[in-house]
């Protein structure tokens, strides 16, 4: 696709032991902020920004994100990303992201928000060597509306393909289609509506790692849904149904502390920016 809305490629690699940039290019509505480190751990975390405020009629981003060996890597935006109307053309964004061997990427953003008559078609290509660790999330909420409707967007749609080792193991559809779905139904939100989910793929997955988490999330469910399950390769997927942003964000950090405490020897990151 040509004249993209915003383009953003980011490299890092590692350098005696510190993640450290390697090619930083961004283009009309991205941008990214210099590298922060949260720790002493060498891990470079970088904060995404869409200048623009939201996603409008006919928009198209694409991010190219490339993790070297060794390089570890957190990835999170500045604020949520706001889908409003599109009665012509939906909002696409597609990324590509590459692990090399024994590399970390922890993908964490903001929620997604769909308001009255938006249209978003997100496609993710994940391509990871083997040694690599990955914890990708997404987070979809309902946008305001002047009618009051929880489900006034039109279509929310992500697409997630990841090859490990240049095989496709996992491939997540998810559609949210208001107009054409009973979108209250089992199967679909059931009465809920927000909806977080967590793709992680990693060799220090274990069977105790999993009884772990299950005992640590279920202390902090609420009145939640919460669903794990284990993948064809070393791996789990985690989604969450929930009435609130803060429900799901709950969940999902008790997950990310605990993948960060057994499995990378870091602390707990609060990265949320209210």
């Amino acid at each position: 696709m040509n004249n993209w809305t915003g383009i953003l490629r980011l490299s890092v690699e590692n350098k005696q032991g510190k993640t450290v940039p390697k090619n930083v290019f961004f283009q009309g509505a991205f941008k990214v902020m210099r590298p922060h480190y949260l720790d002493q751990s060498g891990q470079a975390t970088y904060f995404l920004i869409n200048p623009g405020g939201g996603y409008v009629d006919g928009d198209t981003y694409c991010m190219d994100i490339t993790v070297e060996e060794e390089a570890e890597l957190l990835l999170t935006t500045q604020s949520s990303a706001k889908v409003y109307r599109t009665p012509h053309v939906p909002v696409v964004q597609e990324t590509e992201f590459i692990l090399k061997k024994n590399s970390v990427l922890e993908y964490i953003p903001d929620p997604l928000i769909g308001y009255q008559d938006a249209r978003y078609l997100q496609k993710n290509i994940i391509r990871m060597e083997s040694g690599a660790t990955l914890v990708y999330c997404d987070m979809l909420t309902p946008g305001w509306s002047p009618e009051g409707d929880l489900f006034s967007y039109e279509l929310l749609q992500l697409k997630n393909e990841i090859y490990l080792d240049d095989e496709l193991v996992v491939f997540d559809h998810l559609k949210l289609a208001p107009g054409r779905q009973k979108i209250e139904a089992i199967g679909l939100m059931e009465g809920y509506t927000h909806l977080g989910s967590m793709i992680v793929i990693s060799e220090k997955m274990t069977a105790s790692f999993l009884d772990e988490l299950h005992a640590a999330l279920k202390e902090v469910s609420g009145d939640s849904k919460i669903g794990i399950s284990e993948l064809s390769v070393p791996g789990f997927t985690l989604r969450v149904l929930a009435n609130s942003t803060q429900a799901i964000e709950k969940i999902m950090m008790e997950a990310h502390r605990l993948i960060r405490e057994k499995w990378l020897n870091k602390q707990a990151v609060f990265l949320r920016k209210y």
